[in-house]
């Protein structure tokens, strides 16, 4: 089972729907990478509004469809595996936002098989 230090870290990567890494969608490979790596857990969450360095707004109203909305990937581990994986991750992203702040692990855990 994966332990995560009750001091940790989160790291979240800012970046659009369409962002890709070799022809797969950019966060599909960070998570995948992530995962291979051991990191204790990886969420991706779907912006419906937003924008970033060239200011251009991203939407998911009606009227007018982005096929780039923005991403967020949140990843919580120790500061040492947070700190590994940065070198991959900078080559991955060519736009974007990465932050790094401190994390208190107040509960990590799955539920347990009950004996039947």
């Amino acid at each position: 089972m994966v332990s995560v230090p009750r001091e940790g870290k989160l790291l979240r990567i800012f970046i659009g729907e369409q962002d890709k890494w070799h022809g797969q969608p950019l966060h599909e490979a960070i998570v995948l990478l992530a995962r291979k790596q051991g990191l204790a857990g990886a969420t991706c969450i779907k912006g419906f509004l937003g924008y970033g360095a060239k200011s251009h707004i991203h939407t998911a109203k009606l009227l007018r469809l982005s096929e780039d909305l923005p991403i967020v990937i949140e990843i919580v581990d120790s500061e040492e595996k947070i700190r590994a994986f940065l070198p991959q991750l900078d080559e991955m992203i060519q736009d974007g936002l990465v932050t790094l702040e401190r994390a208190e692990v107040l509960v990590y855990r799955t539920r347990q098989a009950t004996a039947a």
